[in-house]
């Protein structure tokens, strides 16, 4: 007769404990999409939590987390009540949010997000893990809006890894969101909508735009918004690439330039130089939970796929706003479209979503594509493409083993791109595991898209038909200190180490194969401990 009260204490059913916080409706991003969500759902009767991480730890600004920064910030952001004080006074929205009924929590990360299907079966509930600089929690949701907006592509150059290269997003957040910008002249490269607005901002405030920079013979942007940026006497330079910055102790002074086609190079004074090729979509979130993506040069790249405007393949989880694809969706019609297929949810009455955004005539992949192959052209094997890691073009394209780990061998010194290429579809994560790329602290924020790039380039495959490395959680960069800092129960605690049931997880590499194997394995107890 078998014991009903029996428990498996290798397994993991029933060890995670209850989520700390509950709401009806929790939203990630605090920007057009996400506030217009949080509203609209909290005037709807739900119980609603908005999350957003600015403002960001001067730390994780550091690694260019979440945006590409580039070192570019005033001592300012140290403070961050100061910095609270400055957002909310850069979003109106945010009060409004206030008097709904929304909570509001600012400077918290959603470091990832969990629900029970393919991979996790366990979970009591469905939960956001989140944190902020001293502790993490857990808050538990019926919907989860994903509002986390889009981050900036940056491409490599000789001298791009030093302060003063950043991104568009990144430069408008300093600007705008935190009042704390150090810079006073910026080259820009790209002349897309989003170029010709980053150089209006720019000149607006009172600074110097030293010129654009386009690699295509056409500006590729809105012709009334060039003919503003050449209003305000700021050149546009057709057909040219950026070959190299260059200064000193503090960053960028100056930036050089040739002709694509071949010719005399010119150099621009400059503190800053500002990536705005291009934006793509923040899928971490969606993509840690299981969501299906699709690939969609139109809407940036890789994107969640969607089954309607705004819903996803994911029970309980809609996307809304730039993380679903760049579009010429209106924000807020986004987010309130999200709201209420939310709110019906939660009642028992869902609703038919509307049809997802048509495609429209942009080829994102291939306007990335043109920058890449520019760059490589005037750029050798020496540049850098993963800062954290110092993994270079030449490491990547021979497909070298991290360099602390010694010369290859002669089988590894004949492997390159191509060699690999022969044995199948070329996968980043392949790569990844290889030669580090994409292994740093950013998390690959600022290599994971141009490394798919050169993938594509140097094998002669489309950019889209090179898979995209994984995320996992933690989506962002923390402190140990700040995960341990989760109330785990004495069971999950007590048993943690023995969930794997693996006993020669115990064995000293060097002893693997040895006789002495099994002198480890006749130590360990009956719990696995050592």
């Amino acid at each position: 007769m078998t014991d009903a009260k029996l428990v498996d204490r290798y397994s993991i059913t029933n060890r995670f404990p209850s989520a700390s916080q509950k709401a009806d409706v929790v939203v990630i991003g605090a920007g057009p999409s996400g506030v217009a969500a949080a509203i609209a759902a909290a005037k709807g009767g739900a119980s609603v939590l908005l999350i957003d991480e600015n403002p960001v730890s001067s730390s994780l600004m550091g690694l260019d987390t979440p945006l590409y920064f580039g070192g570019r910030m005033t001592r300012a952001v140290d403070n961050k009540a100061r910095m609270i004080e400055q957002i909310f006074a850069s979003d109106p929205l945010l009060e409004a949010a206030f008097e709904a009924g929304v909570e509001v929590a600012l400077g918290v990360y959603a470091w990832g997000a969990f629900q029970n299907g393919p991979g996790i079966a366990a979970m009591p509930e469905a939960a956001v893990g989140l944190a902020d600089e001293e502790c993490s929690w857990m808050v538990a949701y019926k919907q989860l809006i994903l509002a986390t907006g889009s981050r900036d592509l940056s491409l490599s150059f000789q001298g791009w890894d030093q302060p003063g290269v950043m991104g568009a997003n990144g430069l408008h957040a300093l600007m705008h969101r935190y009042d704390a910008f150090a810079g006073n002249e910026v080259l820009i490269l790209g002349s897309g909508d989003l170029a010709l607005n980053t150089a209006i901002m720019v000149v607006e405030a009172g600074l110097k735009v030293a010129a654009l920079i386009e690699v295509r013979d056409q500006v590729q942007g809105d012709a009334a918004l060039a003919a503003k940026v050449r209003g305000h006497g700021i050149e546009i330079l057709n057909g040219h690439v950026i070959v190299s910055a260059s200064g000193g102790a503090d960053g960028v002074e100056r930036a050089t330039v040739v002709p694509v086609a071949g010719g005399d190079s010119r150099t621009f004074t400059c503190d800053t130089l500002c990536q705005a090729i291009g934006l793509v979509p923040a899928i971490e979130l969606f993509n840690v939970l299981g969501g299906k993506l699709s690939v969609r040069t139109d809407l940036g790249g890789h994107v969640p796929q969607r089954t309607g405007l705004v819903s996803t393949g994911l029970a309980n989880v809609l996307v809304a706003g730039d993380c679903a694809g760049l579009s010429t969706v209106d924000a807020a019609a986004h987010g309130e479209a999200a709201a209420a297929l939310a709110l019906a949810a939660i009642a028992g009455q869902p609703l038919a979503d509307e049809a997802p955004a048509a495609a429209t005539s942009l080829d994102a992949h291939a306007y990335h594509a043109d920058w890449m192959a520019a760059l490589m052209k005037v750029g050798d094997d020496s540049i850098v493409v993963c800062q954290c890691e110092e993994v270079t073009r030449g490491d990547l394209t021979a497909v070298r083993q991290p360099r602390y780990l010694g010369p290859p061998s002669e089988v590894a010194a004949k492997r390159d791109i191509k060699t690999l290429a022969a044995d199948g579809p070329l996968n980043q994560d392949q790569f990844k595991r290889l030669t580090r790329a994409c292994m740093g602290q950013c998390q690959a924020r600022r290599c994971r898209e141009q490394v798919a790039l050169i993938l594509a380039q140097s094998s002669g495959v489309p950019v889209a038909k090179v898979p995209l490395a994984g995320y996992r959680a933690p989506i962002r960069p923390l402190p140990m200190s700040v995960l341990a800092a989760h109330d785990e129960p004495y069971d999950m605690t007590a048993n943690w180490d023995v969930w794997f049931g693996i006993a020669s997880q115990w064995v000293p590499y060097n002893d693997i194969g040895t006789e002495r194997e099994a002198m480890h394995l006749e130590m360990l107890t009956d719990s696995q401990h050592i």
